[in-house]
């Protein structure tokens, strides 16, 4: 058993491969596609964060590839069609990140709807802008959950405990699941109409791209905050841009892009505006959650191929 791993991953995870298989670790192999694809000319397992394509191209570079883990739960870079013709399991670390994906979305919130923390370079100005910062609580406030899987479910347990109506829209969710017991299931319109902050935790898909456009945005309330730790492309970022640059909406935070990394050209957008954070897909990469999903995930993939192995 030969294990690549593409991305950064918990340096305990790696004595674990080491104890069941030889494995060849660089962080930098997502950077350099050529030599990725001669890394795995004999590799039977790979595991990846969200950068690295697993496509056609590396699937054919890779012909005793047996089983793909992903370091984190979306699956939008894995090519999963081409992957099941060729019987290639894969395995995300479904769980392991829900915790840092659910404090950052209420830090989030709270930050934005208080207003306080940006006042750094004021303050070392020498300016002292009390009144322009008076923002507003949480508590009392609305909720609202773009889809309610295990992680919008941790979100909704936080906010409740901090006095926040939970709201969420879920086509996919039968309206009898337990899940409803604590939380409203209403139409998307509805939850656009009622959140004071709209938290996004869909994938990425045909249906869900740019589903955050302008006409959404526009059935907002102006003092309504966009939250989005799910994929880049389901908010389209220039209607957000010009949504905040034009007081259509309070503030966002964005930790995934369409483009990423992000580059200035494409950050250019939100330049000038004080309303908006912008952070590195990190929500979901705190040092707790990196070593709980790098040993699911070494373990997911070593499981597999010795099943394999009988």
């Amino acid at each position: 058993m030969h294990i690549v791993v593409s991305e950064f991953i918990d340096e305990a995870a790696l004595s674990q491969i080491g104890s069941g298989a030889t494995f060849d670790y660089n962080p930098e192999l997502v950077e350099n596609r050529p030599r990725l694809l001669h890394s795995i000319h004999k590799a039977t397992g790979l595991i990846v964060r969200n950068r690295t394509q697993v496509n056609a191209e590396l699937l054919a570079a890779a012909p005793q590839l047996k089983v793909v883990g992903r370091l984190g739960v979306g699956l939008d870079n894995i090519d999963l069609d081409a992957c099941a013709a060729r019987a290639i399991a894969v395995h995300p670390a479904t769980g392991a990140n829900t915790l840092p994906v659910a404090e950052y979305v209420i830090t989030a919130s709270m930050m934005l709807l208080r207003g306080a923390f940006q006042s750094r370079g004021a303050m070392i100005a020498g300016d002292w802008p009390r009144s322009a910062l008076i923002g507003g609580e949480i508590s009392g406030r609305v909720m609202g959950l773009l889809g309610f899987g295990n992680i919008a479910r941790a979100v909704a347990d936080r906010a409740r405990s901090l006095g926040m109506t939970i709201l969420a829209h879920d086509p996919f969710l039968a309206p009898d699941d337990p899940a409803w017991q604590q939380s409203q299931n209403c139409s998307f319109s509805a939850l656009l109409a009622n959140a004071d902050v709209l938290s996004l935790h869909v994938p990425l898909t045909q249906a869900t791209r740019n589903l955050i456009d302008a006409d959404a945005l526009a059935q907002m309330k102006p003092s309504a905050i966009l939250i989005n730790t799910a994929r880049g492309g389901i908010a389209d970022e220039t209607a957000l841009a010009y949504a905040l640059r034009h007081s259509k909406l309070a503030g966002a935070a964005l930790d995934v892009f369409e483009q990423e990394p992000l580059t200035a050209g494409a950050a250019a957008k939100f330049e000038g505006l004080d309303n908006i954070l912008l952070t590195p897909h990190i929500a979901g990469v705190s040092t707790e959650a990196n070593i709980r999903v790098s040993a699911v995930t070494v373990t997911n993939v070593l499981n597999e191929l010795r099943s394999l192995n009988g």
